[in-house]
């Protein structure tokens, strides 16, 4: 679950690691839970679960109910195993094999492989249990396979985090990291853990059972208040370990975000979409970066060889439309769930917000890249005063685009509000510099009349992106305001 949410981009990886060491504290309440003897009521405990579950239509009672009938069904197994293994006890060749699980390095193993398997430490737990009750093993020989089976569980992390993103890999790497630092810090000094573990267990009960669940606790809780000063260390190394590979990442045809399995949890899938959404405004924000080079590069620094830019921009245009397919794809399945309607209203936002988006892309790639080849077939560049306004007013976009982009990752109708006021201001200074080209036409400015086209095609083309980009400011407020605090800017405006 922890590595779906880093995943979708719920929390960072950074955030996610004291996360996990809470998570494996609370994993040995399981463990607690099923060393309990309750025999004598495990049919009861599973008449009741099944009561619960088909005889009432609450969803709180048959969600209890599924619980109940669980732990019932995993008693009432643990019982049956137990029984099936009791003549194992005066098995002298498997009684040998038990002894040898005292050595530290076979009992972790084997505690790791087996829980690999069944991708469970709860249930190999339960087997050592069951083992424990019937006499079967040691404490000594029972901690080798919980440090084994505390390896073997992060088995789990790793598959959910195959195909997933860096971050979330990092989640499942550290998960790995916290637990072999835990197991090689325990291994060599089992014997001393197992006489501080009877010394706090004694004076309660001598239970073997209860020795072996108990130094599982110890064993996670110890982990967590050692490690948890450190998380900030142990993040910059699987950091280092597992880096960022940005430019395999702007080559793959890939989503980051979108994952079908949540799709049935709408709440949860559309922040997901927000978060592929955010994703694709970012592409479009490094191609309306990148694209202007060629117009105000100097001709005479020799820099005129733009094959990259154009490799870059052609990345990217086929990344945007790749994701503006898939999001509106995905969107689309979510709408089929139960929705409010203020999930509905943002859907619909979204949907318009990526096509908004996908035609930004589409004018740099379609009407700004073909302007390079053409500005390279002149024999000037454009005047001083002509190329300051094109980088200012190209920078301006690229803020404005910037800041959408943040306003959608921060859900913050606010700063799109900010944004459509300031929209007013840039395309208030295209028109100036437009008059400013104009006039330098009329002095016969001989670099302003060679590069007249080109410059007014540039000027109308970055001007239909912020137009585009007011637009989607405007879809963004329309469709989050039922979401927004009274007394926000928007509200007040509203009002």
């Amino acid at each position: 679950m922890l590595v779906g949410f880093v995943h979708a981009g719920l929390m960072d990886f950074m955030q996610s690691l004291g996360v996990i060491l809470g998570a494996d504290i609370g994993t040995t309440v399981t463990a607690q839970l099923i060393a309990f003897r309750m025999t004598d009521y495990v049919l009861l405990i599973v008449a009741t679960g099944f009561v619960m579950r088909t005889f009432f239509k609450n969803d709180n009672i048959c969600n209890a109910g599924d619980v109940v009938l669980g732990f019932g069904l995993l008693f009432f197994g643990m019982n049956l195993m137990s029984h099936a293994m009791e003549p194992l006890r005066f098995c002298e060749r498997f009684v040998s094999m038990m002894k040898g699980l005292e050595n530290p390095f076979v009992g972790i193993i084997i505690g790791g492989i087996f829980t690999a398997i069944i991708q469970s430490s709860a249930a190999f737990i339960g087997i050592v249990i069951v083992l424990a009750h019937q006499g079967n093993i040691t404490l000594e020989g029972g901690i080798p396979l919980i440090l084994g089976a505390n390896i073997g569980t992060c088995i789990t992390a790793v598959i959910a985090s195959l195909g997933a993103s860096r971050e979330a890999k990092r989640v499942a790497a550290a998960h790995v990291l916290f637990k072999v630092f835990g197991v090689i810090a325990f291994m060599f000094w089992i014997p001393l853990f197992a006489s501080f573990v009877r010394y706090i267990t004694n004076p309660f009960t001598s239970s073997t059972v209860r020795q072996i669940v108990n130094a599982h606790t110890v064993f996670n809780v110890s982990l967590a208040f050692v490690l948890l000063p450190f998380t900030d260390l142990f993040g910059r190394l699987i950091m280092i370990i597992l880096p960022k590979k940005e430019w395999e990442e702007a080559r793959r045809l890939e989503t980051f975000y979108l994952d079908e399995d949540r799709i049935i949890t709408p709440s949860i899938a559309i922040n997901l979409a927000r978060s592929e959404m955010a994703r694709m405004a970012k592409l479009v924000w490094q191609m309306l970066s990148i694209v202007i080079f060629p117009f105000i590069s100097d001709r005479g620094s020799g820099n005129t060889d733009y094959a990259y830019l154009i490799e870059s921009v052609n990345l990217c245009e086929d990344k945007v439309d790749f994701l503006e397919e898939k999001i509106v794809d995905y969107l689309v399945h979510i709408v089929k769930e139960e929705l409010s309607e203020e999930q509905s209203l943002e859907i619909y936002g979204m949907m318009s917000i990526v096509k908004d988006l996908e035609g930004i892309g589409d004018i740099i790639h379609r009407n700004i890249l073909p302007l390079v080849k053409k500005k390279e077939s002149l024999d000037t560049d454009f005047s001083p005063e002509g190329r300051k306004e094109l980088i200012t007013y190209h920078e301006r976009a690229c803020e404005t685009l910037l800041q959408l982009k943040n306003a959608l990752v921060e859900v913050d109708p606010d700063k799109a509000f900010e944004i459509v006021q300031g929209t007013k201001d840039v395309l208030r200074l295209e028109s100036k510099y437009r008059l400013m080209h104009l006039e330098r036409l009329s002095y016969h400015n001989r670099d302003s009349m060679a590069t007249h086209e080109i410059h007014m095609e540039l000027m109308d083309l970055m001007k239909h992106i912020v137009i585009y980009l007011t637009n989607i400011a405007k879809t963004f407020i329309d469709t989050s305001v039922r979401d927004h605090k009274p007394g926000s800017t928007v509200q007040k405006r509203l009002i």
